[in-house]
């Protein structure tokens, strides 16, 4: 391949699209492009689950372009907008009617907000790790003092100020995935950017980044929504419904299958009307209005699903919506779009590669919007690809993603440094106890902590580039105030999880002097403060559920010599349907059930090592659908030959052999089915798939069998 050339994969959740571009000075020209479908669901929701799958998509398109073009060894990619991952949090700040006369302090309490999402994030990781994902971005919904919603916080008084903002993720095994499928095709990643970054660098550029836009790439199985404000991407979303709804409903409506349905879908869209055959053999003509009228329900279901996630994401609505992706083309989507939004119908518009300026128009460009997600990665990943870059924060490295201008405030998310815990301790103090240890108890706000760059006082805000230092010390105490427990704790984000399908939330309790307490007390000198934090099941049965501690006791049985659990022989407990022990750590979702106590049967122990006990063929016999089955495993307790139904016991050995199968033949069949013998006169034909046969003829599965009496 020339060196001017550019190699880019859009890999979809439907298929696999590659692109050559050749760039000459600021401009690009399509030199070649593929498209490969994906032979089994590799991918969900842009996650690639099977990476051998996707792998020989991706090898194929490589392929293809190869055989006109050359060795294709480097590529830019894009990880997918619908992995990244937006949590809404919160965070607050007592103020005790002392107002914030400055911005470093709001941006400290935006940081809190954001280190809490990283928190919630990394909660349901069982290590709690947060280098598993990265923080790409934040933007602040909005202000509050004392639960009223404010434009600022500068010099507003009252007893607590908070933010809430929303800020988004990209799991690091995205990357992972996407990496070891390209290495499985022989490529090396090249450049790598977001696909809602890679559409908005070709469609919206930075001379317009500071209008508040909306684009909306409409794929097949998801919507990736991107957000441009003040000169940058502020948020990031997805909902899970796009193109395939709007393709099963037409499928639903007009008995089509589901790619028959994808085809009259297109077609109409272009031609304004499709004739069809449905899978009853009736033809039928559908325009563009039938269609509408048809569907409307899945397209105002399309509709809605994007607009309000657009509201959620952007606090309002915005100035303008782009669209872009095949669902974007759905009927009379736009003018619906724009309904609920708000907006007049010239402010949603599908946008398709004729809106890239810096693309030549040659005669071999592929029409509508299905390409500038591919295109724009492209060049985007070129222009402005991600880096990992290595940060030190208080002597830790730390290595990040390069998708924006990085902050000191960025590095210290990433760290896990909580910067509110990092003020000055209170001056006068109190001397308490707590879970048996003496601690001192500081006053009111103390200073902001002190940030320095390179050896160069810093803030927040200050940029950093790969190979900083940064430092950051806790700032000067102040004088003596009031403590409330939360304040003294923290905030400990409750894990919410379900008991036979009733929900619980587990907190922890607060003894202060022996009595319980809400984490609105405030500490006084001398107490004796104690928090207890049910984590386990037995701290659940122990602390907030009124029923009694399960007993616990273990099935264990020996089969083939080998040592096997079946769970609890008494009351069986069991988290997401697996049984575990009392000491099981509960987490956030966790299913939670007992199970009364068990009679387990040779039955049950086949079921939970996933082995059928009889081999099973059906056939048709006289129309009828008949199941023949013989017996394909041997199991023995000592010299007793166990059947389906026997009970098994504790500590019994048991032994399981794989018995020799006997082919099936006719006469079989006549184990399982009466025959009328009414008006028969002795005179009879026997068929196989409508060939004469005999009694003793093999059969197989699906055959089809008849007795014909003459």
């Amino acid at each position: 391949m020339k060196e001017e050339y550019i190699f880019a994969l859009d890999i979809g959740t439907r298929s696999v699209t590659g692109i050559i571009l050749e760039k000459i000075d600021n401009m690009y020209t399509l030199v070649d492009y593929c498209v490969k479908e994906h032979t089994v669901r590799a991918m969900l929701d842009g996650q690639i689950h099977h990476v051998e799958e996707v792998a020989k998509v991706i090898k194929e398109v490589k392929e293809t372009l190869e055989s006109t073009h050359g060795p294709l060894y480097k590529v830019c990619v894009a990880a997918a907008g619908r992995s990244l991952r937006t949590i809404t949090s919160s965070a607050t700040l007592e103020l005790n009617h002392k107002p914030i006369t400055d911005h470093e302090t709001i941006k400290h309490l935006e940081l809190s907000a954001v280190h809490a999402a990283q928190h919630t994030i990394s909660s349901e990781e069982s290590n709690r790790n947060y280098a598993n994902y990265y923080c790409v971005g934040y933007s602040v919904l909005h202000y509050k003092i004392d639960e009223d919603k404010i434009g600022s916080l500068i010099d507003q008084s009252g007893q607590y100020a908070s933010v809430e903002v929303i800020a988004t993720f990209l799991p690091k095994v995205v990357v992972e995935s996407l990496i070891s499928a390209l290495n499985r095709a022989n490529l090396e990643m090249d450049a790598l950017t977001l696909e809602p970054i890679a559409a908005i660098q070709v469609l919206i550029p930075e001379s317009m980044r500071r209008l508040n836009v909306s684009l909306v790439d409409i794929g097949a199985g998801t919507s990736d929504i991107a957000i441009t404000n003040s000169g940058t991407v502020v948020a990031y979303g997805m909902v899970p419904i796009a193109g395939d709804e709007i393709t099963e409903a037409v499928s639903d409506k007009y008995l089509l299958d589901f790619p028959l349905a994808e085809e009259t879908k297109r077609k109409v869209v272009n031609d304004r009307e499709a004739t069809v055959f449905d899978i009853l053999g009736f033809e039928s003509t559908i325009t563009y209005d039938d269609l509408v009228r048809d569907i409307e329900d899945s397209i105002e279901k399309l509709a809605s699903a994007i607009s309000e996630e657009i509201l959620h994401l952007n606090g309002t609505q915005p100035k303008a919506v782009m669209l872009v992706g095949g669902g974007s083309q759905t009927p009379d989507f736009t003018k619906r779009l724009a309904n609920k939004l708000q907006l007049p119908e010239n402010r949603v518009a599908i946008r398709d590669i004729d809106a890239i300026q810096v693309l030549n128009k040659t005669d071999n460009l592929p029409k509508g919007p299905d390409f500038v997600t591919p295109i724009g990665i492209a060049i985007a990943a070129k222009q402005n690809p991600i880096h990992y870059i290595s940060i030190k924060v208080n002597d830790k490295t730390i290595r990040m993603f390069e998708m924006k201008q990085l902050t000191i405030g960025d590095c210290l998310v990433q760290a896990g440094i909580e910067i509110n815990k990092l003020y000055g301790k209170p001056g006068m103090a109190s001397i308490i106890t707590l879970n048996d240890k003496q601690i001192t108890l500081p006053g009111e706000f103390g200073k902001s902590p002190t940030i320095r760059l390179n050896k160069q006082t810093a803030t927040v805000d200050t940029f950093v580039q790969n190979g900083d230092i940064i430092e950051i010390t806790k700032g000067l105490d102040g004088s003596q105030p009031e403590i409330k427990l939360e304040e003294l704790v923290g905030e400990v984000p409750p894990v919410k999880i379900s008991y036979n399908d009733k929900a619980y939330e587990l907190t922890p309790t607060y003894y202060v002097n022996n009595l319980i307490k809400t984490k609105d007390y405030i500490i006084q000198d001398r107490d004796k403060v104690v928090i207890k934090t049910p984590r386990t099941i037995k701290d659940f049965f122990t602390f907030i559920s009124s029923e009694r501690l399960p007993d616990e006791k273990e099935f264990n049985l020996f089969v083939n010599n080998q040592k096997m659990t079946l769970g609890l022989a008494e009351n069986q407990i069991t988290v997401n349907g697996k049984p575990v022990s009392l000491d099981y750590k509960l987490r956030e979702n966790d299913q939670l059930t007992v199970i009364p106590k068990i009679s387990p049967t040779a039955k049950t122990l086949l079921e939970f090592m996933n082995k059928k006990y009889y081999h099973q063929i059906k056939v048709a016999f006289n129309q009828q659908t008949v199941t023949l089955q013989q017996p394909q495993l041997i199991l023995k307790r000592g010299n007793q030959v166990l059947e389906e139904e026997d009970k098994i016991y504790p500590d019994d050995h048991i032994m399981i052999e794989d018995k020799e199968i006997d082919g099936f033949i006719f006469q079989d069949v006549f184990r399982y089915v009466d025959i009328d013998l009414t008006g028969a006169n002795g005179k009879f034909v026997l068929t196989k798939n409508d060939q004469p046969t005999t009694f003793y003829e093999p059969i197989m599965n699906g055959d089809r069998l008849a007795i014909i009496w003459n």
